[in-house]
């Protein structure tokens, strides 16, 4: 994956009706550190990374670049949002394109908070980078994923095999 090139950063900040989108910050590691290292949030991403080895290898300021948002919710961390290029994707169709991940804490589902603050990137990125797709992958077994994808605009592409698991490709074409 890589950036989104040559887009302002860091943006003002995106105030939702709940959520702030913000620049990640030294303040988030310890958030940044529990989302890496959690079994919940990596049930279908491969598996949560080892606290230790984490903490070791998490830099100050946590993910900073182009594209990377914290999401807050009253001043607090609770996710974050990933816009970039798909540079190296398994999928042809993928590849280059704008890429949206976002990973939230346990204690943030089923709020629509994911929702929200995917909706208020994509719309970021909409206004930065005018006329362009993005592609969105998830495991196939991740129900609400897939939900979100569809509330989001993302319709299927593909399903591919891909570690260990069934993937979905959903694109969400450019806005007009």
């Amino acid at each position: 994956m890589s950036d989104l090139g040559h887009v302002a950063w860091p943006p003002e900040l995106i105030r939702t009706e709940r959520l702030v989108l913000r620049e990640p910050e030294a303040r988030y590691r310890t958030t940044f550190i529990e989302l890496r290292a959690s079994p919940e949030v990596h049930t279908y991403l491969g598996g949560p990374r080892p606290r230790d080895e984490l903490e070791r290898g998490t830099p100050e300021v946590p993910e900073r670049w182009p594209g990377s948002f914290v999401v807050e919710l009253d001043g607090t961390m609770i996710g974050q949002i990933l816009l970039r290029r798909a540079v190296g994707h398994r999928r042809p169709v993928a590849a280059g394109k704008a890429d949206l991940g976002y990973l939230f804490l346990p204690k943030a589902w089923g709020r629509g908070y994911a929702a929200e603050a995917c909706a208020a990137a994509l719309d970021w990125f909409d206004g930065v980078v005018p006329g362009e797709p993005v592609v969105l992958t998830t495991q196939s077994a991740n129900v609400a994923s897939m939900r979100l994808a569809a509330k989001l605009g993302f319709t299927e592409v593909e399903r591919f095999h891909a570690w260990d698991a069934e993937q979905w490709l959903g694109l969400r074409p450019p806005a007009m």
